[in-house]
């Protein structure tokens, strides 16, 4: 396994150095000019200079590149240029909100997703299996921004059990952070499920069908032993790829879902730096977001090892 990993580390470098020029390359294709936009509604030519200049935005292509590349090596992801401040700091800062909401999004997928599943494909073809895959269905087709307005209308507006939107740092009140969290957090962890169902039904099916598992059977094995021990191990090895997919896809942000709530993490974060043109945010944000796929593709790797003894050889 050690011999694995390591191949696998030895591509993450070229893997990286690939996305940052994909990075870098496709920012520059946006519309406007950063200097222009921070230079205000006078537009001075001597301001705008100055920030072409400091920016080094009258530099070609790939000078500019290498100064930004550079700097990502050292740990510099640049400077914010609306808001003067280190772009590392600001994704220090949002963080820790992404990681919370997307852990808690994560855990409910989970939890409905794999149980759903199980239970559909152990009970194929009766009513518990129709009304999963309708469950599964309704998460798949239902929009994140929609279900969230329905939420706050129900949860917030009609009932008053819940806050419409803000955010509260667990640290200040745990109390008001997990009610501020728990409706964004279901609202994509409910279209996640409805993924991972599917995928855990279909691979408990085939996992049940085989050969080892007609043999538990007829060893007499208790049938909870059956499913959970033998086939549901087994069944979890697309599943974990998907997690760890869709995960990635939650810490780099969920826009929409965020902006509902107003929630400020990376998909606000990232929204904002869109609009104002701030590239260096934009760039660090999205090499960030690809570093944590790559690294998660490898912890799913490694997991494989751990569920599955058979891939050890």
């Amino acid at each position: 396994m050690l011999k694995f990993v390591l191949q696998r580390l030895a591509t993450v470098i070229p893997t990286l150095f690939f996305v940052s020029i994909l990075i870098f390359g496709l920012q520059q294709l946006l519309p406007g000019d950063p200097a222009i936009a921070l230079a205000g509604e006078e537009r001075d030519p001597e301001t705008i200079r100055y920030l072409r200049e400091k920016f080094h935005l009258d530099e070609p292509l790939y000078v500019r590149y290498w100064y930004w590349a550079s700097g990502v090596v050292r740990g510099d992801l640049g400077d914010s240029v609306r808001i003067q401040k280190p772009v590392t700091e600001l994704i220090m800062e949002k963080l820790p909100v992404t990681i919370q909401l997307a852990t808690m999004a994560m855990i409910i997928a989970l939890v409905i997703g794999i149980t759903a599943g199980v239970i559909s494909a152990v009970k194929k073809d009766t009513w518990w299996d129709y009304g999963a895959n309708v469950f599964a269905l309704w998460g798949l087709s239902t929009p994140n921004f929609w279900l969230g307005i329905l939420l706050i209308l129900l949860f917030a507006v009609q009932l008053g059990w819940l806050p419409a939107s803000g955010y509260v740092s667990p640290f200040e009140d745990l109390k008001a952070n997990l009610a501020a969290m728990i409706m964004p957090a279901f609202v994509l962890g409910n279209a996640i499920a409805a993924v991972l169902m599917r995928h855990t039904r279909s691979a408990m099916l085939q996992v049940l069908s085989s050969d080892y598992v007609r043999t538990a059977r007829a060893k007499g094995l208790d049938e909870r032993v059956v499913v959970m021990k033998h086939a549901l191990r087994n069944a979890l090895i697309p599943v974990i790829t998907l997690g760890a997919l869709e995960f990635g896809t939650l810490l780099s942000g969920a826009v929409l879902t965020e902006q509902v709530f107003t929630i400020p993490g990376f998909g606000k974060l990232i929204v904002d730096a869109v609009f104002n043109r701030d590239y260096s945010v934009v760039q660090g944000v999205v090499l960030f977001t690809a570093t944590v796929y790559i690294t998660l593709n490898l912890l799913a790797d490694v997991a494989y090892f751990l569920v599955n003894p058979r891939l050890r050889h």
